[in-house]
C-alpha cells in the first residue's frame, strides 16, 4: 500500500460477475457498462468510423431531421394523392410478395380487392394475389407509410403532411380504431362497411376542417403530447384529444351533417393521432435522406416477415433480416402462439424519437406493453447510446426535459451492441383475428449489420 498514495478505486467494466463479488465485500465500485461490437463487424466498423465524411454527413443529416416543421395540410383520397392506379396496394415494411407475406399482411391485402371490387370473394381474391394480378409495392416508395399491415388501396383516404422547412411531403392512412380492423388483417363484413364509410364520410369532413383551420402544426401538437403522458407510438390520447380540439370547431362549422358522428368515432379511438403523427415522423426523418457517408437509419419497418432498415448514405436499399415476435401482455386468453412476427411501418415513430426511445414521458405505458415505470425510463435512456442528438423540440418533463434521444446511427449500434427498443401493438397470426396484445421487440441485429457492410465496402 505504500506503493499508491491514496486508497485504490476500483473501475469494473462488462460482465457483472466480479461487480458483484466486490459488492458482496462492500467493496466500493465504480462500475462501467460495456459491452463487445456486435459479432463480426471489426472490419466494417473500423472503415465507418475511419470515413472523413461521416462526421460532417451525419451532422448534416440529423440537422434536417431536427429542423423539420411538419405541418398537417390535407386529407386526400389515395388515388390523386398517392397516384395509385387500380390494382396497385402498398403495404407495409420491406418489399414482400404474397408467397412470403403473413396471416395479416394477407388478410389485409384479402379485404382490400374487396373493398376495391376486384374480387367478389375471398377466394377469389386469394387466387388474383397468388396469381400475380395485383402490384405490391412498399408504403416507403411512395413517400407513405402505414401502421400494420398498412395496406393502401386507391379509393382510401390518407392525411397528407408538408414539412415547412425542407418542402417535403408525407402520407398515411386513417385510423379504424381497434378491434377487427384491416391493418390487422380483418376483412368481415363491418371491416369494410367502416372502410367505405371512412371514404364516403370522415375523409371529405376532415378535409372540409382543414380548409378552415389552415395547416395544423403537428410538430408543436406532438411536443405538448409528450408533455402530458404519451409517446406517440402506442399511447396517444392526450395527441388525439389535442387534435380533436383543434379540430372540433371546424368540423361542426364545415361538416354539420356529419360533425356529431365523426367526432364520436374519432374521440372513441385513442389511436387515432398515430397517424398523423406517423406522417410527421415520415416527412422528418425523409428530409435526411440522400448525405453521402451518413450512418443515419431514416427509416425502420416490417412486414409480418421481414425487419427492414434504410440509411441515409446507402439510397433507398432495403437491408432486411427476421421479424421477431414481440414481448409483452396479451388480450383475453391469447398467447405467444397467438402471435405474427413484428409488422407495420409505425416503427418510424422510433426513427424520429418518438415510440420506445420516447418511453420515460409516458409511465403509463407500461400498462400496455408490460414491464414497470422503471424500464420505460431505463428504456429511453439506453438509447441516447446509439442516437446522434436530443430533439429540441421533442422533450421529457421526467428527465429534467431532456429531448427525446434521435437519429440511429448503425455504427453506435454495432459498436455498443445496443439494438433499437420498439413498443408495437400484436397481430394474430392468423389473418381476421386482429390485435392479440402489445409488447416490447428487439430489431434484428442482422438488419444493422448488413447496412454497416454496405458503408464500409460498397463504393
Amino acid at each position: 500500500m505504500t506503493l499508491l498514495p491514496s486508497d485504490p478505486h476500483v473501475i469494473t467494466v462488462g460482465a457483472d460477475l466480479l461487480g458483484e463479488a466486490l459488492d458482496a465485500q462492500a467493496v466500493p465500485r465504480i462500475a462501467v457498462d460495456w459491452r463487445p461490437p456486435l459479432p463480426g463487424t471489426a472490419p466494417a466498423l473500423a472503415r465507418v468510423l475511419a470515413d472523413p465524411r461521416r462526421s460532417a454527413a451525419n451532422e448534416l443529416a440529423v440537422g434536417r431531421l431536427l429542423s423539420a416543421r411538419p405541418l398537417l395540410v390535407d386529407v386526400r383520397p389515395a388515388a390523386d394523392a398517392l397516384g395509385l392506379e387500380r390494382g396497385t396496394f402498398l403495404h407495409a415494411g420491406p418489399p414482400i410478395t404474397w408467397e412470403r407475406a403473413s396471416g395479416p399482411m394477407r388478410g389485409a391485402l384479402i379485404g382490400a380487392m374487396l373493398l376495391e371490387e376486384m374480387a367478389a370473394t375471398e377466394e377469389e381474391a386469394q387466387r388474383l394475389l397468388a396469381g400475380g394480378e395485383v402490384r405490391l409495392d412498399p408504403c416507403h416508395h411512395h413517400r407513405a407509410v402505414g401502421p400494420m399491415a398498412g395496406v393502401v388501396s386507391p379509393s382510401m383516404w390518407v392525411f397528407e403532411v408538408r414539412d415547412a422547412e425542407h418542402g417535403g411531403t408525407a402520407y398515411c392512412s386513417l385510423n379504424e380504431g381497434l378491434g377487427k380492423v384491416l391493418r390487422y388483417g380483418a376483412y368481415g363484413r363491418e371491416v369494410l362497411d367502416r372502410l367505405r364509410w371512412m371514404g364516403a364520410v370522415l375523409g371529405p369532413a376532415l378535409r372540409a376542417a382543414l380548409r378552415v383551420t389552415g395547416p395544423i402544426d403537428l410538430r408543436a401538437l406532438i411536443a405538448q403530447a409528450l408533455q402530458m403522458g404519451d409517446e406517440l407510438h402506442n399511447r396517444n390520447r392526450a395527441a388525439t384529444s389535442l387534435f380533436l380540439r383543434e379540430l372540433a370547431p371546424a368540423l361542426v362549422e364545415a361538416a354539420p351533417a356529419h360533425a356529431a358522428e365523426v367526432l364520436r368515432f374519432a374521440s372513441g379511438n385513442d389511436h387515432f393521432f398515430l397517424n398523423p403523427a406517423m406522417a410527421a415522423a415520415k416527412v422528418s426523418t425523409d428530409a435526411a435522406r440522400g448525405v453521402p457517408g451518413s450512418s443515419l437509419v431514416v427509416a425502420m419497418a416490417r412486414n409480418g416477415t421481414d425487419f427492414g432498415v434504410q440509411v441515409s448514405g446507402l439510397g433507398e436499399r432495403w437491408f432486411t433480416g427476421p421479424a421477431g415476435v414481440p414481448d409483452g401482455l396479451y388480450l383475453g386468453a391469447y398467447g405467444p402462439a397467438d402471435a405474427n412476427p413484428d409488422i407495420g411501418d409505425s416503427t418510424i415513430t422510433e426513427t424520429s424519437g418518438l415510440g420506445g426511445f420516447a418511453m420515460a414521458a409516458a409511465p403509463a405505458i407500461v400498462r400496455f406493453v408490460g414491464g414497470e415505470v422503471g424500464d420505460a425510463v431505463t428504456a429511453t435512456r439506453s438509447m441516447y447510446e446509439i442516437t446522434l442528438a436530443e430533439h429540441p423540440a421533442y422533450q421529457i418533463p421526467g428527465l429534467g426535459f431532456r429531448g427525446t434521444p434521435v437519429g440511429i446511427d448503425v455504427a453506435l449500434v454495432a459498436r455498443t451492441g445496443l439494438l433499437p427498443v420498439v413498443n408495437t401493438g400484436i397481430a394474430g397470426r392468423v389473418a381476421g383475428t386482429g390485435q392479440v396484445g402489445a409488447g416490447l421487440v428487439s430489431p434484428p441485429a442482422e438488419a444493422f449489420i448488413a447496412a454497416l457492410n454496405a458503408l464500409a465496402f460498397d463504393k
